[in-house]
């Protein structure tokens, strides 16, 4: 699975990187940076109300952190999903196909002795 997938902040814009946003979130970034950020989230209702919820975390030195952790358990969770399909999956078994092929062939067999010893 790609690592796209696994990252929580990737997806709010396709302009703004996870870096910057955080960047942005710890008012670490110039003016006219700021600016160009709050217009890019502006365009995107999705990403400005993940915007809008992370500004309102009191220690913004924890959002690194919190997407850290988030970004871990989507990972877990993704495995954990994985691994279940996996096991759910029918796995080719060619064992499998020989032994039906014998007892096709077994019973064809017992069919025509069968019939054969009736018509004596």
């Amino acid at each position: 699975m790609s690592e796209n997938f696994k990252d929580i902040l990737s997806h709010l814009t396709n302009e703004v990187d996870q870096e910057t946003l955080l960047l942005y979130l710890q008012n670490k970034l110039t003016e006219e940076k700021k600016h160009e950020v709050e217009k890019l989230l502006l365009d995107n209702e999705f990403a400005d109300d993940a915007a809008e919820g992370l500004k309102e975390i009191k220690d913004k030195k924890q959002i690194s952190y919190m997407v850290e952790m988030l970004n871990r358990d989507l990972k877990k969770k993704l495995e954990k999903k994985n691994k279940r399909r996996e096991r759910m999956q029918i796995k080719d078994q060619p064992w499998l196909y020989i032994s039906i092929l014998i007892l096709i062939l077994l019973i064809v067999i017992s069919y025509l002795v069968i019939r054969k010893l009736l018509e004596k």
